[in-house]
């Protein structure tokens, strides 16, 4: 028996982790693609004319176990991989591939979709129905459907290398993470560097059985190091290292991979009618046009290059009196870090104590029960993939003011979704932070199937004597993917491929943006902000200090996030110019009007680029600044009627559950009333 062909028997049919083994994976895909493929054969010999229900609406729920497979089987790539996983992810990509594009360019299939979406007024379709009937259609020509056999096959062909080429990419950039490491043996090295630090250094070096200290580029160890180390030459060591990553023209190195994804995603616009990558992107975004993004990010540009030229000649001035007259971009955090405990005096070390891990969980989970009225209860019965991860199960509260016409308690907890966090970091687990689904919400046969949602970051792990304690930074990091967790467990939508998180890619972001508010809120802080041991608050001129310190360094952070989105989107539309260029003097040519430092010939950020060269983010990364104006919007708003105004939160609530039912600009007016404005983020930033 594989259990990944069954209908899991686990609790809430959840991921029964405990029973799958690696070699399962391969049968299984093979096996659930036959399946799927029967359903879809069904669908194309079925005798009555095509309609909504018998061909868009079976597509819709087609597949399901082939999806929870892939699910699990990507997901773990991502948090838990191993050499051996790797390279089954090898074999596995192209077979996923190659199925996709044999339903997607499937012309029998196509056909019955072309004929209902043709006559779509006889089926007096509702808003969400209309919805997916649009989408499936655009999806299938989007992916070929309109082509001849010859281009469909060339597409299939350019599809298969862009799955294997970019899961490549992420292997390399996640090698080349774990080969370097920096012994440290004399402790006058690591000057400057908090204790708490320094023992997370010295755990390190005793699972790799040295003596001493060990520093690696993962970010809980290389961030604080840049930070806080006063030796020099050491930031210089590791930075260089950092801006190695898969550009050292080693076994790892990545700079010929990028120019043949980017060569390979040309070729895959053409076919399909477009000028350029970016164009075929941009026509599924809110944005529509790779003019408008770069219009909008030269906007955003000029508008914060003057601060952030200000805050760079301050850490400058602060840089002199060290004696250094040449400032470097392995300086920045140090003196930053420097510059804002004497502005505010905040020092992360200093306010750590007040942000453990489990305290922190509960201030997201208490305000989710706030705002939506959601209740967290810990599971031990549901299934995990590593001792470290930990499962939730999610309810939602009814408002005790609720008339339920049926006369049910309006008090009743219903079950909302199952919620995994994955915490610290590991060998296996890629660097970052993110949010992802192991199961989509839909509604099928009269019910409301909940979604299985999960969490996973990289922050310090608890040591014998402290808990994990959190870095502001790293606050803002949980909530920000606390927010795309809500998207995904609020989702309330007909159909899984309309739910949670599948919406517009520049839409995304919005509720994961908007959760970060209320970290720097006064009123909110107070109720979380407490030291580890004494339970005491963090006091309030500290509190006042951080939301003082939101701003800071407020130009350097967006001409930094401006910087990748030029990059990535002039990847994107000037892929010719690569064949003169190397990836290095393409991208210095790109971000030099973003560039605060000098640029050093031997680092090159290109080839550790993952959101755009194996993530999603290709031609979108600008999203992230777009999102920035919903969500500097969408918090003013909250802001004028009270940070946890009940009327507010249940209409964002609306906009969370909606998914990609609606068009976004709709959904967001709804909740807003009228379009964001940009000048909330320029005044948010910049006052």
């Amino acid at each position: 028996m594989n259990i990944l062909t069954e209908n899991f028997t686990t609790p809430y049919q959840s991921a029964p982790f405990d029973q799958i083994k690696n070699e399962d994976y391969l049968p299984a895909f093979k096996e659930l693609i036959q399946k799927s493929e029967k359903e879809i054969d069904a669908i194309i010999n079925n005798n009555e004319e095509p309609t909504f229900e018998n061909t868009i609406e079976a597509l819709a729920f087609s597949g399901d176990q082939l999806d929870r497979a892939s699910n699990i089987f990507f997901n773990l790539n991502s948090a838990e991989t191993s050499d051996e996983l790797q390279q089954i992810a090898q074999e596995v990509s192209p077979i996923l591939t190659e199925y996709s594009s044999k339903i997607s360019q499937n012309e029998a299939l196509f056909n019955r979709i072309k004929k209902v979406y043709d006559q779509k007024e006889k089926y007096h379709l509702n808003e969400e129905q209309e919805m997916l009937l649009n989408e499936t259609y655009k999806g299938f020509v989007r992916s070929g459907a309109l082509l001849n056999e010859e281009d469909k096959e060339k597409l299939k062909k350019i599809s298969m290398d862009l799955s294997l080429k970019s899961l490549q990419f992420g292997q390399n950039v996640l090698a080349s993470t774990n080969a370097y490491f920096k012994h440290v043996t004399n402790k006058e090295d690591l000057a400057g560097i908090p204790e708490a630090i320094i023992d997370q250094y010295a755990e390190e070096a005793k699972e790799r059985n040295l003596e001493g200290w060990v520093v690696t580029l993962q970010y809980p160890s290389y961030i604080p190091f840049m930070t806080y180390a006063e030796n020099r030459d050491l930031r210089k060591e590791l930075a260089l290292a950092n801006g190695k990553k898969s550009f050292d023209g080693g076994e790892f190195d990545n700079q010929n991979l990028i120019k043949e994804l980017l060569n390979l995603k040309q070729q895959k616009a053409e076919l399909l009618g477009y000028a350029n990558y970016a164009d075929y992107v941009l026509e599924e975004r809110m944005a529509k046009s790779p003019t408008k993004v770069i219009d909008f990010l030269n906007e955003l540009l000029t508008k914060a290059k003057p601060y952030a030229e200000k805050e760079i000649e301050e850490l400058k001035a602060l840089a002199k009196t060290d004696g250094i007259d040449e400032m470097q971009g392995y300086d920045h955090a140090f003196y930053a870090e420097k510059l804002r405990k004497a502005k505010y005096d905040l020092n992360d070390e200093e306010l750590k104590p007040y942000f453990p891990l489990e305290q922190v969980q509960e201030a997201v989970f208490g305000l989710s029960k706030q705002l939506f009225g959601l209740t967290f209860e810990k599971r031990n019965d549901i299934p995990k993939y590593h001792e470290e991860v930990k499962v939730y199960k999610v309810f939602e509260r009814e408002r005790e003011s609720e008339k339920i016409e049926d006369g049910s308690n309006p008090s009743e907890k219903t079950f909302k979704a199952l919620l995994y966090v994955d915490y610290f970091p590991r060998k296996g687990k890629r660097a970052g932070a993110w949010m992802t689904s192991y199961k989509n919400q839909y509604q099928k046969d009269g019910e409301n199937s909940r979604p299985h949602i999960s969490i996973v970051c990289n922050f310090s792990k608890p040591t014998k004597d402290t808990p994990s304690l959190l870095t502001f930074q790293e606050v803002t990091t949980l909530f920000h993917e606390f927010g795309h967790a809500l998207h995904g467990m609020l989702a309330n939508t007909q159909y899984p491929n309309l739910s949670g998180t599948s919406v517009k890619w520049d839409f995304v972001e919005l509720p994961s943006q908007f959760l970060e508010n209320f970290c720097y809120e006064p009123e909110f802080l107070k109720t979380f902000a407490k030291h580890y041991k004494t339970g005491e608050v963090l006091p309030d001129e500290k509190i006042e200090k951080i939301a003082q310190s939101k701003n800071f360094m407020e130009g350097y952070q967006t001409l930094r996030q401006l910087g990748f989105g030029i990059l990535d989107m002039n990847y994107h539309t000037k892929v010719g110019e690569l064949e003169n260029k190397s990836v290095k003097e393409f991208e210095d040519d790109y971000t030099k009007a973003t560039q605060l430092y000098p640029s050093n010939p031997e680092t090159a950020m290109s080839p550790s680029f993952s959101h755009i060269f194996q993530g999603g983010y290709s031609a979108g990364y600008y999203s992230y600044k777009w999102a920035e104006v919903l969500d500097a919007d969408a918090f003013q708003y909250f802001k004028e009627n009270g940070i946890f105004d009940p009327e507010t939160a249940a209409k964002f609530k609306v906009l969370l559950s909606s998914g990609g039912t609606k068009d976004p600009m709709e959904l967001y007016k709804s909740f807003r009333g009228s379009e964001p404005k940009v000048e909330s983020l320029l005044k948010r930033a910049f006052g």
